[in-house]
């Protein structure tokens, strides 16, 4: 499938969109004030230790502290940073030969990390909502062709690469190349067996298939080098703080998808441009030819109507091309999917009608999954399908629609209520979260309370007051909508409640305020 990048960047705010086909299929957006903190990696201080959580939580420097789990942590000798002064710990470390399963799983909290203890982290995930980011102690720093884990011992390749011979020669490549390295710093008389295993590890990634020996030999030696800068910076560094930053959002994006069928990247900076080109020399020179930049009339966004795509991607609501559609809402613990025939009646039977409302409904939710960068556990309710080949039908194809998604997904069968659960990787805020804030009208809920409640409030409030204190009359404030609900609608029990308090009530229209919103005043 053809993919295209084109890149908006003003003086604050950089994004990138993804096409595919000529269809938006994601968007990145990143902003001066709100960079991304996936792939950084800070030296930072254990503040809080909970045992009961086995969790840490570590100063890195933030607003918030992030947040350490166990299952998170590495031992310091694992890292090979033991004798760094990035990672001091006072105890002994585990065996390296112990299974690292069981040093992530089996030691509490309270042996791996303690309050005080100065640690080098990379954030996972980036802060969501009140939540602070996730670290780990596992670095790894990626390229182009691989990725590389500081004392792992360990020689990945990407499973996205079929070949088994591929798979064999790209792995072989990798321990020659970590081979000689580890040969030429060594010392005369430091022989390194044949079946020699580096202490670092490396995974291949996708990109690398079908690279030469030579191209992903000098990938190997930019990583270390660049582990080295990252060590020695550490050892620099004085209290909390970062250590190393992940690329500029475009390079980085250029970087994880070079592996895609890109066919072109466009542009619409000459300063970015500049950058993107170095990048791309340097590491991915068969995508220079394809990066330009863009000179149209309009803006770049509104190709492919990328601007209204983001604009109908913050609506609850999305429509089908059959005249059904879907409804998409987000809350913390999970985000809920509801399918509806809406306008479609189809031409055969009811159950056909079904079966392709939820066909079309599969490849818009992936769609939808990626546009709006959903995460976490995700609930999609179909119409109800007595068919069970339909229901197999609609699952395979909702798996197939996400295949094409580079977030990693996890999808269930069909469950005995009908629902589809599946879990999507969160790794960034969701483009609702990026580009919107709480409603300040009704603080998020998704609804106010009517006209007709907050009369009925103020009826109370003023019963309450009248009964408190002594009063020659009340003023009573409230929205337009409220007042003339009091006036006209509620006007005879609003007689009625004068009559019984014995004093006089006054209204005063106040158009700043919600319709929530209301004051009682004693005069």
């Amino acid at each position: 499938m053809s993919a295209e990048l084109l890149v908006n960047v003003t003086p604050r705010e950089t994004r990138v969109a993804l096409i595919e086909s000529g269809v938006l299929q994601e968007i990145f957006i990143e902003r001066a004030n709100r960079r991304g903190l996936v792939g950084n990696i800070y030296k930072g201080r254990v503040c809080r230790v909970l045992p009961g959580m086995q969790a840490a939580f570590v100063d890195i420097g933030l607003d918030r502290a992030a947040f350490l789990h166990a299952s998170d942590i590495a031992d310091a000798d694992a890292q090979q940073v033991r004798d760094a002064p990035a990672f001091r710990d006072t105890g002994s470390s585990p065996a390296r030969s112990e299974p690292m399963s069981m040093l992530r799983n089996g030691s509490p909290i309270t042996d791996l990390v303690h309050d005080g203890q100065e640690v080098l982290v990379q954030v996972i995930k980036d802060p969501l909502g009140t939540k602070g980011a996730r670290l780990t102690t596992h670095l790894s720093i990626p390229s182009c062709y691989a990725v590389y884990m500081p004392g792992a011992g360990t020689i990945g390749v990407s499973q996205r690469i079929e070949d088994e011979d591929e798979r064999k020669r790209l792995r072989e490549c990798v321990r020659m190349c970590a081979r000689r390295a580890a040969a030429d710093g060594a010392a005369p008389d430091d022989g390194l067996a044949e079946d020699w295993i580096p202490e670092d590890g490396y995974i291949v990634r996708t990109a690398a298939e079908g690279c030469s020996d030579a191209i992903l030999d000098a990938d190997m030696a930019f990583l270390r080098k660049l582990w080295e800068s990252v060590n020695a910076h550490a050892a620099a560094v004085n209290g909390p703080g970062i250590v190393h930053e992940d690329l500029t959002l475009v390079i980085r994006t250029l970087r994880e998808l070079s592996a895609t069928t890109i066919e072109r990247v466009r542009i619409d900076s000459h300063e970015t441009l500049a950058r993107v080109l170095d990048f791309a020399g340097r590491f991915l020179p068969d995508m220079s030819p394809r990066i330009e930049l863009y000179t149209g009339e309009g803006p770049i966004f509104e190709l492919y109507a990328v601007e209204d795509e983001i604009h109908k991607a913050l609506h609850r609501k999305v429509q089908l091309k059959s005249g059904g559609h879907i409804v998409i809402d987000q809350t913390e613990a999970m985000t809920t999917v509801d399918v509806n025939t809406g306008r479609f009646v189809g031409h055969r039977n009811f159950e056909e009608t079904i079966f392709k409302t939820n066909l079309e409904a599969a490849q818009t939710i992936a769609r939808q999954l990626r546009l709006r960068n959903l995460g976490g556990i995700i609930i999609i309710d179909f119409i109800d399908m007595s068919n069970e080949t339909h229901k197999r039908q609609v699952h395979r194809a909702l798996e197939k629609a996400l295949a094409r998604d580079h977030t990693r997904t996890h999808i269930s069968n069909v469950s005995p209520l009908g629902l589809v659960e599946m879990t999507r990787k969160r790794t960034r805020e969701s483009l609702e979260h990026v580009l919107c804030d709480p409603c300040p009208t009704c603080s998020a809920r998704g609804s106010i309370k009517s006209a007709d409640t907050v009369c009925y409030e103020i009826f109370r409030e003023i019963l309450r007051e009248a009964r408190q204190f002594d009063t020659e009359r009340l003023l009573v404030i409230a929205s337009p909508e409220v007042t003339d609900q009091l006036v006209d609608e509620e006007s005879a029990a609003f007689a009625e409640l004068e009559a019984f308090i014995g004093k006089p009530i006054t209204l005063q229209v106040e158009s700043l305020y919600s319709r929530e919103q209301y004051d009682v005043v004693l005069m």
